[in-house]
């Protein structure tokens, strides 16, 4: 149970810093999602908020990128690759290319690595990139569609970035989504992440309808809180395993009580209270139990603070991955060990293994002396 929700917490953490590498902790844009005006002043008072480790601005739209016949539909992010690096990690997954070689009126395109995979493309090819916001003609209404140069390729390691983000200059997103000088919004980085939903409130407490913050918690809400189910039924589950080894208490001291049946009389017979009978065989019990307990403790935390030692020879013992990399976003198996985790299950274990006395010890202490004597 310590190793299986070691684990879990090591590969939810491990997603969280990939998504979050990518994504903002806090996203700040105008009402209803609508694009934020005077956001020069609001950036600056948004980096000198308590907390705050980068803001920086972005344009975000909808796009088709049209290469030698292949057509992928994209998220299309205009960003101000000075400011990128303090709130996201795209500068540091750069697989071909710098961030920075996008610069204004560039029209220069840095793709995810599945979108430059499905275009066929490269650094310096040309892509055409098709807004579904058409300019009316009197034709009828006719897309907007611009040339733009790959200038680098970024591998983020999740799909939903890899696969579907293309980053361009936030004045270029600007002009091509036709936005003026406003803003789809501003994102932010926090020195610590868990803190995004406290300053998100306090952002909409001081909105007065003038704009609007989620964070990330909100943005990605429905992953993480898959992995947070997974995570109480894996405990669960496996608290059930916990439970079936406490019967196997119940039915030691139940055959330690039948066999003990002569011994318990003389006890009576010699004063001995059905109270005291009954703390023996708890204390037997508990004993058996905190032993056990601690051996699993020791047991489960070394596992789980090695398994970056373990995993690796198994794999090299067995010939092959345990997570291959064209199958799982994690190709290692993250453990990341935490003493609330620890204090619950050695908690649980006790209880039940204490429970697990309460019927033997029951039983024994309602040994009558004469009878036990005569058929033990």
């Amino acid at each position: 149970l310590i190793v299986v929700l070691a684990v879990i917490d090591g590969l939810q953490e491990e997603l969280r810093s990939r998504i979050l590498g990518v994504a903002a902790h806090v996203l700040v844009t105008g009402p209803e999602g609508a694009p934020l005006a005077q956001w020069p002043e609001r950036i600056g008072a948004l980096r000198a908020a308590p907390g705050v480790a980068g803001a920086a601005p972005y344009v975000e739209g909808q796009a088709l990128l049209s290469a030698h016949g292949n057509v992928q539909g994209v998220m299309l992010r205009g960003i101000a690759p000075e400011q990128e690096a303090t709130v996201s990690d795209v500068g540091r997954h750069m697989i071909a290319g710098e961030l920075q070689s996008l610069q204004p009126g560039g029209f220069g395109l840095v793709l995810g690595y599945e979108v430059a995979r499905a275009l066929e493309v490269q650094a310096g090819d040309r892509v055409l990139v098709i807004s579904p916001q058409g300019i009316v003609t009197p034709a009828g209404i006719v897309p907007r569609v611009k040339n733009f140069t790959v200038q680098g390729v970024f591998s983020a390691g999740m799909p939903e970035y890899d696969a579907g983000l293309a980053l361009i200059d936030l004045g270029d997103a600007q002009r091509f989504l036709r936005l003026g000088d406003r803003v789809s919004g501003v994102r932010l980085r926090l020195e610590d992440l868990f803190d995004a939903p406290r300053l998100a409130a306090g952002l909409n407490a001081q909105a007065a309808g003038r704009w609007q913050a989620r964070d990330w918690t909100r943005t990605h809400e429905t992953f993480f809180r898959a992995l947070q189910i997974e995570k109480a039924a894996t405990f669960i589950m496996l608290s059930l395993i916990v439970a079936v080894a406490a019967f196997n208490v119940v039915s030691m001291l139940v055959m330690a009580v039948n066999e003990k049946r002569a011994d318990i009389a003389i006890l009576r017979t010699m004063g001995a209270t059905p109270r005291s009978i009954q703390a023996i065989f708890i204390i037997q019990g508990a004993i058996l139990g905190l032993v056990g307990t601690v051996l699993g403790d020791a047991a489960g935390m070394l596992i789980a603070t090695h398994l970056d030692v373990i995993v690796p020879a198994i794999e090299r013992a067995l010939g092959t991955a345990i997570l291959p990399a064209d199958l799982y976003y994690v190709t290692m198996v993250p453990a990341q060990l935490r003493l609330p985790d620890v204090g619950l299950i050695t908690g649980l274990s006790v209880v039940l293994c204490l429970l697990a006395t309460l019927y033997p010890s029951w039983q024994a202490a309602r040994t009558r002396p004469v009878e036990a004597l005569r058929y033990g």
